[in-house]
């Protein structure tokens, strides 16, 4: 329970804010709002369970200090910051209008805006798939790694040349498929935020592996210091804030189709974001991945699944319950045949 007294916390206040803003834009809506609030927290959770085992990877290798950074400061950036703010500049960067007047819009007419940042959705999900994709990929076509859960396919794939070059080939070839479907006035902006997504994932990991070769003494210092662009510990939570980034795009947008409010929006998500990070870690400091060895694999799989959802987003519209359910799927999956080893082991 402790890991979620903050959550709660949250939780309570935001409902509270929820009904207010709602009786403040409409008397008598309050309770609508907190309903719709409610909804999309719970949606929030059930379509990052992934995440938050993705997350609890990083955080194992991460002292307390930054474990606390990651649900304070990281919390503040996931709600504001991908839940707010880079909605409102995405809109302003390709509708080409000033980010006041976005701001202006998003408060005053949530019906504009919603269609802006729609029109805006191919861009979007097309950087956030192509970052998950690189990730998915970082980690089956991997000969380092030990386990293997669905046997036939991650044999084979580990079984390939450790170096970064055939995972950006492999995502540069779904940019360019998707980028033929796509109406000929955005297929351009659908390529760079494919190709930023890519370079985003490229230049972070290998910031991530170069800190990771320190040795453990000299990186433990480095955590202590304030010179922080050379702390493995802050590479690694602005990892976490990207992977956390990439997950949150498809949730934002498919917000809309509950509520065009944008606070009621951000409310409801930021509850669910703030539950995310407190499972993240009861995870760590139940050392829950060691207990049930599949748990990363399904965790990835389900990343691979959504990369590939968001990118047919692109074209065609896929319900929040398909993204939900297939990512679900398999992280019940794994966490089913861990328990299946470990019985194999104790017997």
């Amino acid at each position: 329970m402790k890991h979620f007294v903050g959550s709660y916390i949250v939780t309570i206040l935001g409902l509270l804010a929820a009904f207010f803003w709602g009786e403040h834009v409409k008397p008598g809506s309050g309770l609508i709002c907190v309903f719709i609030a409610f909804v999309l927290s719970v949606l929030e959770v059930s379509l990052s369970f992934d995440n938050a085992v993705v997350n609890a990877m990083k955080l194992e290798k991460m002292s307390e200090k930054w474990r606390q950074r990651f649900i304070t400061w990281g919390i503040a950036i996931a709600v504001f910051g991908m839940r707010f703010l880079f909605p409102l500049l995405v809109v302003s960067i390709f509708a080409k209008l000033n980010i006041i007047n976005v701001l202006h819009i998003a408060l005053t007419n949530s019906k504009l805006y919603a269609y802006y940042l729609h029109q805006t959705h191919a861009p979007i999900v097309t950087f956030g798939g192509a970052f998950l994709i690189m990730l998915f990929l970082g980690y089956f076509l991997n000969p380092k790694k030990e386990i293997d859960w669905i046997v036939p396919i991650e044999k084979r794939m580990k079984k390939v040349p450790a170096n970064k070059v055939l995972d950006t080939l492999i995502a540069l070839a779904c940019l360019e498929i998707i980028q033929f479907f796509q109406p000929v006035p955005i297929r351009l902006n659908v390529l760079i935020s494919g190709i930023s997504g890519i370079l985003v994932y490229l230049i972070i990991d290998s910031i991530a592996e170069k800190l990771d070769s320190i040795e453990g003494k000299a990186q433990k210092e480095c955590c202590k210091t304030k010179n922080w662009l050379n702390c493995s510990c802050f590479v690694s939570f602005m990892y976490l804030e990207l992977i956390d980034a990439s997950f949150s795009l498809d949730g934002v947008l498919g917000a809309f189709a509950l509520s065009s409010d944008i606070i009621i929006i951000t409310i409801g998500l930021a509850i669910g974001a703030m539950f995310v990070r407190s499972l993240t870690l009861l995870l760590v400091e139940e050392k829950t991945l060691k207990s049930y060895p599949y748990l990363e694999h399904g965790a990835h799989w389900a990343i691979g699944v959504l990369a590939v959802i968001m990118f047919i987003s692109t074209v065609y519209e896929v319900p929040e319950v398909v993204t939900g359910l297939s990512g679900l799927a398999f992280i019940v999956a794994a966490l089913i045949s861990s328990i299946k080893k470990n019985k194999e082991i104790n017997q």
